[in-house]
């Protein structure tokens, strides 16, 4: 991964900046030196010069470190992907993706199963928890929440709450256009931290 970090740094570099802002929606830092972009509702500074980041509070902060193994390359991935395409608003299930069969085995698993144990009879908490990262209120299920991970990425989760037939359950939805900004390994990477967002304590 170290590598593909590496080589990310050094293809953002060589992009115009004012290109890079506009496609990805993001603001340039003003000295030519990198981007300001929202993550997960939070600004984290990308600085092209000393290829670091840096965030303002401890949500993007949490980004940053507890969820560095999938947010750091996205967030390069995604400056050097994103297109001026504007989210439909039609959900699909990553499984429906190109390669969506890796999100039902092995390591690939998202945590849904934590989400569902954790809020299964607090709607109110689900919410909360997804307004702390720029979270909006949806009408889907029992409750639902869109995450933007990144400006032109909408997420969106959806809880049905247990009931004396069925237990908690949750789902992990994206735009349709999501794989027109980033790559299928990385829009992987998003899910899981869209999803470690939620579960965050």
């Amino acid at each position: 991964m170290k590598q593909g970090v590496d080589k990310a740094w050094e293809l953002l570099l060589a992009c115009d900046p004012q290109d890079v802002s506009e496609r990805a929606a993001a603001e340039s830092t003003g000295n030519g030196q990198g981007y300001i972009l929202k993550v997960l509702g939070h600004p984290i500074v990308v600085d092209t010069q000393t290829q670091t980041f840096k965030g303002d509070g401890p949500e993007s902060e949490f980004v940053l470190t507890k969820t560095a193994y999938f947010s750091r390359l996205s967030i390069l991935h995604y400056l050097l992907g994103a297109q001026k395409v504007t989210p439909t608003g039609r959900l699909i299930n990553p499984v429906d993706l190109k390669t969506g069969q890796i999100y039902l085995k092995g390591s690939h698993l998202l945590p849904l199963d934590g989400i569902s144990a954790r809020f299964s009879t607090d709607s109110e908490g689900f919410l909360a928890q997804a307004a702390r990262f720029g979270g909006e209120k949806r009408d889907h299920g029992d409750v639902a929440a869109e995450l933007r991970p990144f400006p032109r990425v909408p997420v969106t989760l959806i809880l049905w709450q247990e009931d004396e037939e069925f237990p908690a359950r949750s789902y992990l939805l994206f735009d349709e256009t999501c794989e027109q900004h980033l790559p299928p390994d990385i829009v992987w990477s998003v899910a899981m931290m869209s999803a470690l967002a939620i579960l965050k304590g």
